[in-house]
Formats: structure tokens, sequence, C-alpha cells
């Protein structure tokens, strides 16, 4: 299957793509849009997955470092996880107009495995629980400014792309550069008796950018400067959550926030997400703060959720992705040093990301789209403006022949320069 070297046959794709336009604006949604690959070089559906693979519907099979964007910890279609949720759906049911008993279930859950977490609401998608987290700080404080650092989502105070939203939706959001205390102290000084919170990705993963961890202090510093200006410590833990540590980054890096959003592999590929806090702060979600939703309550999520976090725990699976991204990591750092090509790898062990130094010239785009190319061409599955994930199940020998795949790809974009 592998080893390929020429561009794929993707004809069906294609024609899909083609009749989907017809149907659907833009084909398909948003970041799964040809422009975000290589246009013309990958596939635009898939037809199934199984542990670290997926197959599109032309038939090619490919190593999937994006994981569907981050949900798939342990792996595509993970029989215990379905069996779970196929179980409750056929022999109990899972939209209801009343909750069922195992919402208790997963909360007691994330009480146990999250410092910060005292209450938890459940939603849907990531977006919905950093929302919610906003209207909790402010909500809270009686406050209404935000700093925030990160991806926070599509909705209107947070999403990059302004089309359709009025200025004043988003004025009292304030952006600030991780890493860069210097930065989050001039909004909070200077707008020091209206702040209601701080949210922030505890590890930096901006769009297309090399992914940062934090240097020493920095989480300890912002926790205090909240604390000083009297405003919410939010941490967005959407893509670190179930993945840095069962804690999340939180756990890992000892800082402890007062409000956390987690979603993605808390359910292997499940919607489900949650807003987890500090007990005090999350009280006003009973009387001040209003919340609700038809499908939050939906126990197939839930159910995948309290599954995915057995499996986490009793097989370890947290300590076997980070081994096997060190030793990813370490394999790719050295073909990347010895490739003499100028790109930068980010992101071990959890989040690896190849990215292109810039010039002036413009040449590291069209670099960026060659060594794309050659990595798809050779079946391996990553993004050019996103960094990739390491799940449960791929294999030794998978990230070995990533790292080969890394290492010809390299080689092709060499002879460009």
């Amino acid at each position: 299957v592998y080893k390929m070297s020429e561009r794929l046959k993707l004809d069906r794709s294609m024609s899909l793509f083609e009749e989907a336009k017809q149907l659907v604006p833009g084909g398909v949604a948003g970041i799964r849009r040809p422009y975000n690959f290589v246009p013309g070089e990958y596939p635009i559906f898939f037809d199934h997955g199984k542990g670290g693979r997926v197959v599109d519907v032309d038939g090619n099979e490919y190593i999937d470092f994006l994981c569907a964007y981050g949900p798939i910890i342990i792996g595509y279609r993970e029989d215990e996880i379905d069996d779970a949720v196929i179980n409750q759906i056929k022999n109990k049911g899972f939209c209801f107009s009343l909750t069922q008993e195992m919402q208790n279930t997963l909360v007691k859950k994330l009480r146990e495995l999250i410092p910060c977490c005292e209450m938890a609401a459940l939603v849907k998608t990531g977006s919905d629980a950093t929302t919610i987290a906003i209207r909790v700080a402010r909500g809270y404080t009686g406050k209404t400014k935000i700093a925030r650092y990160g991806y926070h989502g599509w909705h209107d105070w947070c999403v990059e792309v302004k089309g359709g939203i009025p200025p004043k939706l988003y004025e009292d959001i304030y952006e600030f550069h991780y890493n860069d205390l210097d930065s989050l102290k001039a909004i909070l000084e200077a707008n020091k008796d209206d702040m209601a919170g701080i949210i922030i990705t505890p590890i930096g993963h901006p769009n297309g950018a090399e992914v940062q961890m934090p240097k020493p202090g920095y989480l300890e510093a912002v926790r205090e400067l909240a604390n000083q200006y009297h405003c919410l410590l939010i941490f967005d833990e959407i893509r670190s959550g179930f993945r840095c540590s069962l804690g999340g980054a939180q756990k890992l890096f000892g800082v402890t926030p007062d409000l956390s959003t987690f979603g993605k592999a808390m359910a292997n590929g499940y919607a489900i997400a949650a807003l987890v806090g500090k007990e005090e702060y999350m009280q006003v979600l009973a009387d001040k703060v209003f919340l609700s939703s038809t499908f939050f309550p939906n126990s197939d999520g839930i159910v995948a959720a309290i599954k995915t976090i057995e499996i986490l725990e009793r097989d370890r699976i947290l300590d076997v992705v980070a081994a096997k991204g060190r030793k990813f990591g370490a394999e790719v750092e050295k073909v990347v040093e010895e490739s003499g090509v100028p790109v930068n790898f980010t992101g071990a062990p959890w989040m690896p990301y190849i990215t292109f130094k810039k010039d002036e010239a413009g040449l590291y785009k069209k670099l960026r789209t060659e060594y794309y190319t050659q990595l798809i061409r050779r079946n391996v599955f990553m993004q050019p403006y996103h960094h990739g994930y390491i799940c449960y199940r791929h294999t030794d020998e998978d990230l070995a022949y990533t790292v080969e795949a890394i290492r010809e790809s390299l080689a092709e974009v060499k002879k460009m320069l």
C-alpha cells in the first residue's frame, strides 16, 4: 500500500466534492476544505478507519496523524467504546426530556481526575464549552473584559474570520501572546477595573505556527496575575485534556485554573465536551447564568466518555502515547537536523508538527506545499496548517515508516533549494 511517490488516484473524492459544492456551502465544512491541505493531492472524503489508519473513498489507505483533529486518542472504531454506546442506544435510549443517571457517573470521574473540577457542565463541542466559560466568568465577576490566547472555536467572541460579526460583539476581547507576560500585563492594567477572565490554552498551539510549551514559571505567573486583577483563570484544554495527562495540562504542569474546558480526546470521537471548575464559580449556572440545549444531556457521548476514560486508566494509554511520541519526536528531530531544509519540528510528544521558516521572498510556501505533497503521496496524512497527534493504535511500524517518509519528503524539498 505504501511507498507511493506519484500522485494518488482521487477521482471519486473529486467527483463527490463537485457534487457537494451544489449541496453544501464550500462543499465540506470549514477546516476540512481542500485549501487547508494541498488541493488536488489530498483526498476530500474518507470512507472508513480502523486503529491508526484511514481509507478514502478511492481506496487509498493512510497512516492518520490528524486523528479527526484530535478526538481519536486510542484509535478509530474501538470495539469496547462502540459496544458500550450501542448497548446504551439499544437497551436504554439516549435522548430524553429528562437526564439519565450516567451524567453523575461521568462528572464524579472528572472530579476525581481534574484538579480544578468540583462541578461540571456537560455540552457537545469545544466552542460550547469555551463560550459558556466566558459567560460564567462574566456572570460571576459582574465584569466584561476577557484576555485571550489561543483558538477557542467558532463563536462570535473568538472566531478569527470576522465575516458576519459586528465588531461590538468582540470589542471586549483582547488577545495576548503566549509565553509573553508583558503582553498580558498590559491588557490587565489597561482594563483593571473590568477584567472578567483570562482564557488560555496551557500549551501554545496557534494555527499554522510552532507548538510551544510553557516557559518555566509562565503558567504560574498567569495564575498570579489572575489573582492580582481579581479575574477568573480559564484553561482551554480542549486539545490537551485527556491527552497530556488524565487531569490535563493543569495536572501535568501543576497549575490549577478556576475553570477549564475539556473535549476532543475525552470520548475518542463521540460528541461531548465539558466546562469544569470550582463550585463557587460554577454555581452561577444554577440560577444566574443560562445554559440549555436539547442535546447536551444525550447519554451516547456520556457513555463513550465513561468507557474511554476507563480504558485510558486501565491500560495506561497516555503513558504509551507519550512514550511513542517521545521516540517518534527524537527520530524526526534528527531527520530534520540532517535534512538541510529550513524547517522547525515542535510539539512532541503529543502534537508533532513540522513548520517551514518564513523568508521574505515567500519561498517557504512553495517548500511547504512540496513537502506535504510528498508526504501524502507516501500515504502519511498530516495537515500543513495544523499540528498532528499521536494515538495509541499508531504501531511502531507506522511510526518508523513515517520517519522514513518524512526523510524522503524533505529530501525532495531539498532539491528545490
